[in-house]
C-alpha cells in the first residue's frame, strides 16, 4: 500500500499565543519559551525518528521551529506557503476580548464555526481546508514509503485532524492543538488517518532529565 507517515507540528509558543491575540498571517516570532520548546522538540525527533524531509509554513514562527528540527536532523527546511495559518484579515492583531467588543456579530459567527463566513479580508474555513488538504496531499505524494515533518499552525493542524477523522468544519473542537506537540498521521491515496495526537512528553522535565544525564 502506498503510504507516507507525517509528523505534524504546531510552531512553538509566541507572545501573542500567551496574550490570546489573533496572529493569522502576521509574522510573529517565537518567544523565549517557544524557542525552548522548539529545541526540545528537535532533540526528541532527532533521537528517535527517521525523517526524509521537513516542510514549513513560510511564517517566521513556523519556520524557526522547523529550523531547529532541521538543524538537529541534518536536513534543510523547505518552505510551503500552503501550510500558512488561516488569513484572519481585520481580526489579525486583536485579542479575543477586543473582537467581542468591536465586532460582536462577526465574532459570534466565528465562534459558531460558520464554514462560509470569513473575517473582513480573510479566509473561510472551507477555503483554509481546501488549501491545507491540497498542500498536504501534494507533499505526501512526494514521499511514499517515507516519513516527513510538517511544521505549521493551530488552524492547519485543526484541518488535518478534521480531514483524518471525517469531521466537518462546523463541528466543535474537542482535541488539543498544543505548541510544539507531536501529532502523527498516515497518508494514503484514500486520505489521512490519525495515528497519534498531542504528544508533549518531550516537553516534560522527566524527559529533559533523562536525555541530559
Amino acid at each position: 500500500m502506498q503510504a507516507t507517515r507525517i509528523i505534524a507540528v504546531r510552531h512553538g509558543e509566541t507572545a501573542w499565543n500567551v496574550s490570546t491575540r489573533i496572529q493569522g498571517q502576521l509574522d510573529i516570532p517565537l518567544n523565549d519559551n517557544g524557542r525552548w520548546q522548539a529545541q526540545r522538540l528537535a532533540r526528541a525527533l532527532a533521537a528517535s525518528e527517521q525523517i526524509a524531509a521537513i516542510y514549513a509554513s513560510d511564517l517566521l514562527r513556523a519556520w524557526d521551529t522547523a529550523q531547529s528540527i532541521a538543524n538537529a536532523a541534518g536536513l534543510q527546511t523547505i518552505t510551503e506557503p500552503g501550510l500558512r495559518e488561516r488569513g484572519f484579515g481585520s481580526f489579525q492583531g486583536k485579542t479575543f476580548t477586543e473582537l467581542e467588543t468591536q465586532w460582536p456579530q462577526e465574532t459570534a459567527r466565528w465562534r459558531a464555526r460558520d464554514p462560509q463566513w470569513a473575517p473582513p479580508e480573510g479566509e473561510t474555513l472551507v477555503q483554509v481546508r481546501e488549501r491545507v488538504e491540497r498542500a498536504t496531499h501534494a507533499l505526501a505524494q512526494r514521499h511514499v514509503g517515507e516519513q516527513i515533518v510538517l511544521v505549521a499552525h493551530g488552524g492547519v493542524l485543526d484541518v488535518l485532524y478534521r480531514s483524518a477523522t471525517g469531521l466537518d468544519e462546523s463541528a466543535p473542537r474537542t482535541w488539543t492543538l498544543g505548541n510544539a506537540s507531536i501529532n502523527r498521521l498516515l497518508w494514503t491515496p484514500r486520505g489521512l488517518t490519525v495515528v497519534g495526537w498531542a504528544d508533549t512528553s518531550h516537553l516534560d522535565d522527566e524527559w529533559h532529565d533523562e536525555v541530559t544525564t
